[in-house]
């Protein structure tokens, strides 16, 4: 660790310095229009796992349907699906919808504490909502913010461990604390967004750059550490595809380990320790590589069985692994 963590840095002085780039430097996102903390809370569902620039449209089709959360409320599961589809990760679709009826119902709350409450509020989407929309004195940690802080810090932390993220949320937390958390925190992400990224870095533009532990100690390729990924398992998957009238068998996902308690086909799978020589059809969803063997039949002997017309099948699940199924057969 960097004997200038250790000092007492002068955090203010940090803070003065980003909130001064950030008002010259923020895009201009639709979402950045006002403090309505619908608008704050969507955009930040959908900016998880996706980019900005594919976002915007899918947010701003988004509040056309949905323009208010007592609309999305409102709405059927299957429409909010539909609208999502494209973005991927459909569980936060489903927890965006949970959590509008509570809100639709009781109003938002304006700390982060009361929003992690709700279905699908982890960590930093509660600090988000509260301090973009409602002022509160925290801060945010997102790969962003976890970039630019151990590079400005020179922090060689293992930050998928709880106790270095506890460390570097502090220090987003104590950067926070200093007059606008909004300012702070949209500061830290831009910045990590736009000029601090994870491979060209534009250190000259930066308001930091002068005091970078990392740019100093020539760490910045360096930093922050990169964590372990995750092994990919080899999954068969052997689902029965009964289809009958137009319509095909689904039940509730209670027995593969992706797209859990969505609408799938009846069948069995096992993880294998190699892939299988054939198959039908290959998917990928996180770290299960899914290896299909497609079992075709009219009949299905599955327990709670849900017909859907095919019609439909895209309000039921909005996942490309269904069609890309259907595909394959005859």
């Amino acid at each position: 660790m960097s004997s200038k963590y250790d000092q007492k840095l002068d955090y203010q002085r940090d803070q003065k310095d980003l909130i001064q780039w950030y008002k010259k430097n923020r895009r201009a996102l639709p979402w950045r229009a006002n403090k309505d903390p619908y608008r704050i809370w969507l955009s930040e569902v959908m900016l998880q796992q996706t980019t900005v620039v594919a976002v915007i449209p899918y947010f701003e089709k988004f509040l056309e349907k949905f323009p208010t959360v007592q609309d999305l409320a409102q709405a059927p599961e299957h429409e909010v699906l539909e609208a999502w589809a494209g973005l991927g990760y459909y569980s936060r679709a489903r927890n965006l919808h949970k959590a509008a009826k509570a809100l639709a119902e009781g109003g938002f709350p304006k700390t982060a504490a009361e929003l992690l409450e709700l279905p699908g509020f982890g960590p930093y989407t509660s600090r988000a909502v509260a301090s973009i929309a409602f002022g509160e004195k925290v801060g945010v940690l997102d790969g962003n913010v976890i970039r630019v802080l151990s590079r400005r810090y020179g922090l060689k932390l293992e930050w998928w461990n709880g106790k270095a993220r506890n460390q570097l949320q502090d220090i987003s937390d104590i950067l926070s604390s200093f007059g606008s958390s909004d300012s702070v925190n949209q500061g830290l992400m831009e910045l990590g967004a736009t000029v601090c990224t994870p491979q060209k870095v534009m250190c000259m533009l930066c308001p930091w750059n002068a005091d970078c532990v990392a740019r100093e100690k020539n760490l910045v390729e360096k930093l922050p550490l990169k964590k372990p990924r995750k092994e990919s398992e080899v999954w068969v998957w052997k689902p029965v595809v009964a289809i009958k009238d137009k319509k095909v068998a689904l039940i509730a996902n209670d027995y593969a380990p992706f797209l859990k308690g969505q609408m799938i086909f009846p069948g069995t799978i096992a993880m294998e320790d190699k892939k299988p020589k054939e198959f039908d059809v290959k998917h990928n969803i996180t770290h299960h590589d899914i290896f299909i063997q497609i079992a075709s039949k009219k009949a299905v002997t599955a327990k709670n069985v849900q017909w859907v017309e095919l019609k439909n099948l895209k309000k039921v699940n909005p996942s490309s692994l269904l069609t890309k199924v259907l595909s394959k057969i005859d």
